[in-house]
């Protein structure tokens, strides 16, 4: 079995009790809510990741303020040849705050809108399940850098 990494940067960005958040296409059809943030570029180091990342897709530039945390997923999924492949997927999570630019929506990529929402809303959108994950580490500040999970 054929087996992919892909390390992430993301950001949670909280500004007068709102979160930025970006929509992406979902895999089943219609549209989910994302932490803005993406995959690292070979040698890039990721905090230049999250930098480039939110003003890709949001318009703002960034200064990311501290690590969160990371998180760690493991699946497999099929490929487009449908062959399995074992998927890692490890996302840092730094908290950023906004230091310029204006928000827009990303053109020509991985999402189409950017909008800030309340954060006692989150809850009600569609959303992937890292915004939950990033806005426990944004609470919790977990020491180890990591929320625990049932049975781990």
């Amino acid at each position: 079995m054929r087996k992919n990494l892909r390390v992430a940067a993301y950001a949670i960005c909280v500004r007068d009790g709102q979160l930025l958040l970006a929509r992406s296409p979902a895999s089943h059809g219609g549209f989910e809510w994302v932490l803005p943030g993406g995959g690292m570029e070979h040698g890039e180091d990721p905090y230049d990741t999250v930098v480039r990342e939110v003003e890709e897709e949001t318009g703002y530039l960034v200064e990311p303020t501290g690590l969160l945390g990371v998180d760690s997923s493991r699946r497999v999924v099929p490929d487009r040849f449908g062959r399995s492949v074992d998927h890692h997927g490890v996302r840092l999570v730094y908290e950023a705050r906004i230091t310029g630019g204006d928000l827009r929506y990303e053109s020509h990529g991985s999402t189409d809108m950017a909008a800030w929402h309340p954060l006692d809303a989150v809850a009600t959108l569609t959303r992937v399940s890292l915004v939950d994950k990033g806005l426990s580490l944004w609470r919790e500040r977990p020491a180890a850098g990591r929320i625990q999970s049932a049975g781990t």
